[in-house]
C-alpha cells in the first residue's frame, strides 16, 4: 500500500519530520506501519474508511514532549489531529478530519493526578478512562461517584471536551469541568481559571477565575491541546433509587416530555433521565432476526409483537433519585402522581443503600458505574455491526420531541433503517440521539447510512434544529447550518483559529473550523 503523506509535504520532508519526532519520543512511539495505523481508521465509517486516513501517529508521554513535537510540526507545516484515547466511535473514532494528518495520541498520558474527597473533584490526564477513574476511587476507598457516559472505555477528558453527557446528577460533563491545562499551537502552556496562580488553591473549585473565562473555548475546538482537566465528582449518596416507567403508545412521547420537564426544572428529578425508544431497549435483549428478517425498516406489527413478548414499552423512561430514604420517598411520590395520568403507564423502582450496586443492565450508569452494554446495539442488524449517530438538540417540549421523532423515524424508514434512538433530558433541552445501525461489510448499507445522515441534517435545519455533535464526514455540513448573519459564528471561530494557530497545524477542519491555509478543503472528504 503506498505511503499516505501529509498534504503539501514531500516524502523527503516527511521523513525528516519523522526522524525528528523519533528523537523526541522514541522509535516505538512513532507509528507509520499499515498495521499500526489501522487503529487510527474510523471503524464505523459511513463511507470509504481511507477517506480519513492518517499518515502517522505520535504517542507522547508528557507536556514537554508535546511541546517538542509541536515545534517540529510547525517547522514542516504538518497538521496534527489530537485524540485522548481515540474511542469517539460513531463520530469518527481516532481518524483525522484532514486526510494525511498525523494523529497526536495522548493515551500514554494516563495519570490520575489528584482526588480530593472533601471537595469532591479529580484532576486527570487525557489517557484516563472512566473505567480507570472508577477503579481508582474504589481502590482508594473514596466515597465519590463518577458520571459515566454510555461507553465506559472512553476518556474523561475526551468526552468532556466533546460535551458528552452521562446519567447522574452530574450528567452535564462540560458543566462539571473545572480548570484545564492547555498547550497552544506555539508550545505555550497555560492554565485556565484559578490555575493562573502558580500556587493557587482553587483551580478545581471555581470555574471562571479572574477576567475572561476560556475553558469553553477549548471544547469542540482546535485551539489547543488539553493535557490536564479537573472534573467535579458526585459525593456518594446515603441511598438511591433507580426507576423505570414503561409506556405503551407511540404518541405518549408528547405527554412524557410535558410531565418530565417541570420535574427536571424544580429538581424533583435531578439526573439526566432517559426516554428510551422501545427498539433501542429491545436491542439490549435480542437481535432483530427472530422478529423480522426482511428488507427495510421493521414493520409496526413485528415491532409491537417484539415489544410485547420482551415486556418492553414503546417508550421507557429511566430516572434516578439520590439522597436520604425520606427525601427519595417524597420525590418518588411526586413522580408517581405526575405520571399516573398517562393511560397504561407502568412504573417500577428498585431502592439501594448508597454502597450497594445494581446487579446489571444499562441502569448501572445511573449508579455511577461505567459499562459497555451500549455496544450490544452492534448485534442488532447482524454482520459486522457499526453505527453512525445523528445528534440534534431538541427543546424540552412534547410538541418538539414528537416532531423530531416522527421526522427521524420517517426519514430512516425511507432509507431502510429502524428507529434506534431516544432522548436524554436536560432541564430545558433534550439530547436526541438516533443511531443508523448497519453492517459495514454490506456496501449498500454503508452508502445508505451516509445518505440518511445528510438527509436528516437537512431536515433538521429546515425545521430549525441543529446538531450538537457530528461525525467527521459531516462536520462542515453541521457547521454550515449555523448560518446567522452569513455565518458570523464560524467567521469568529476561524478568526480566533488564525490568531492562535497561524500555521494551521492543530486539527484542521474539526467542527468545521478550518485555518486559512486549509480553507480550500472545506466540504471535501
Amino acid at each position: 500500500m503506498p505511503q499516505t503523506l501529509p498534504p503539501n509535504v514531500s516524502a523527503a520532508q516527511f521523513e525528516h519530520a519523522l526522524a525528528a519526532w523519533r528523537a523526541v519520543v522514541g522509535d516505538a512511539q512513532v507509528v507509520t506501519s499499515d498495521a499500526g495505523l489501522a487503529a487510527y481508521l474510523d471503524p464505523f465509517a459511513p463511507g470509504e474508511r481511507a477517506a480519513f486516513a492518517a499518515s502517522a501517529a505520535l504517542l507522547p508521554a508528557s507536556v514537554d514532549e508535546i511541546r517538542a513535537l509541536l515545534r517540529i510540526a510547525n517547522r514542516y507545516r504538518i497538521p496534527l489531529w489530537t485524540v485522548s484515547t481515540g474511542r469517539n466511535f460513531a463520530y469518527g473514532g481516532a481518524a483525522p478530519r484532514l486526510a494525511g494528518s498525523v494523529v497526536l495520541d495522548l493515551q500514554r498520558m494516563n495519570r490520575i493526578l489528584d482526588v480530593n474527597e472533601t471537595l469532591a473533584y479529580a484532576l486527570v490526564e487525557p489517557g484516563v478512562s472512566y473505567f480507570d477513574l472508577y477503579a481508582h476511587l474504589r481502590e482508594k476507598g473514596y466515597r465519590l461517584w463518577i458520571d459515566p457516559p454510555a461507553a465506559g472505555w472512553g476518556s474523561v477528558v475526551g468526552n468532556t471536551l466533546e460535551r458528552g453527557f452521562g446519567y447522574t446528577d452530574y450528567g452535564d460533563h462540560a458543566a462539571a469541568q473545572c480548570g484545564m491545562e492547555v498547550v497552544l499551537a506555539n508550545g505555550d502552556v497555560l492554565r485556565t481559571g484559578m490555575g493562573g496562580i502558580e500556587i493557587g488553591t482553587a483551580w478545581q473549585l471555581y470555574q471562571p477565575g479572574y477576567g475572561p473565562s476560556f475553558d469553553a473555548m477549548f471544547m469542540q475546538s482546535n485551539y489547543g491541546i488539553v493535557t490536564k482537566l479537573g472534573v467535579w465528582l458526585m459525593p456518594a449518596p446515603p441511598a438511591y433509587l433507580l426507576g423505570e416507567i414503561q409506556f405503551r403508545h407511540e404518541a405518549d412521547l408528547e405527554a412524557i416530555v410535558e410531565i418530565l420537564r417541570p420535574l427536571r426544572l424544580d429538581g424533583t428529578i435531578r439526573n439526566h433521565a432517559v426516554i428510551e425508544g422501545g427498539l433501542r431497549r429491545a436491542a439490549g435483549l435480542s437481535a432483530r432476526r427472530p422478529w423480522y428478517d426482511g428488507a427495510g425498516a421493521m414493520p409496526e406489527s413485528a415491532l409491537t409483537a417484539m415489544l410485547d413478548t420482551l415486556g418492553v414499552g414503546r417508550w421507557n423512561l429511566h430516572f434516578a433519585l439520590y439522597g436520604t430514604p425520606e427525601l427519595i420517598d417524597a420525590r418518588y411520590a411526586s413522580i408517581e402522581r405526575a405520571f399516573a395520568r398517562v393511560p397504561e403507564a407502568r412504573l417500577s423502582a428498585a431502592r439501594y443503600a448508597g454502597d450497594a450496586q445494581p446487579a446489571g443492565g444499562g441502569d448501572r450508569n445511573m449508579a455511577g458505574i461505567p459499562a459497555m452494554t451500549a455496544f450490544r446495539m452492534l448485534d442488532w442488524r447482524g454482520g459486522a455491526g457499526a453505527h453512525v449517530d445523528f445528534a440534534p438538540i431538541c427543546p424540552a417540549t412534547g410538541r418538539d420531541a414528537l416532531r423530531q421523532y416522527t421526522m427521524v423515524k420517517t426519514r430512516a424508514a425511507e432509507y431502510g433503517f429502524d428507529y434506534y434512538g431516544g432522548f436524554t433530558a436536560g432541564a430545558r433541552h433534550l439530547h436526541h440521539i438516533f443511531a443508523a445501525i448497519f453492517d459495514r461489510d454490506d456496501a449498500s448499507q454503508v452508502e445508505r447510512a451516509g445518505e440518511l445522515l445528510r438527509s436528516l441534517m437537512s431536515d433538521a435545519r429546515a425545521a430549525g434544529y441543529g446538531e450538537y455533535r457530528a461525525h467527521l464526514a459531516y462536520m462542515d455540513f453541521a457547521a454550515a447550518q449555523y448560518g446567522f448573519n452569513d455565518g458570523a459564528l464560524l467567521r469568529l471561530a476561524e478568526t480566533i483559529k488564525d490568531t492562535l494557530d497561524p500555521n494551521g497545524i492543530l486539527a484542521p477542519g474539526k467542527q468545521g473550523i478550518w485555518p486559512a491555509g486549509w480553507r480550500d478543503r472545506r466540504g471535501y472528504t
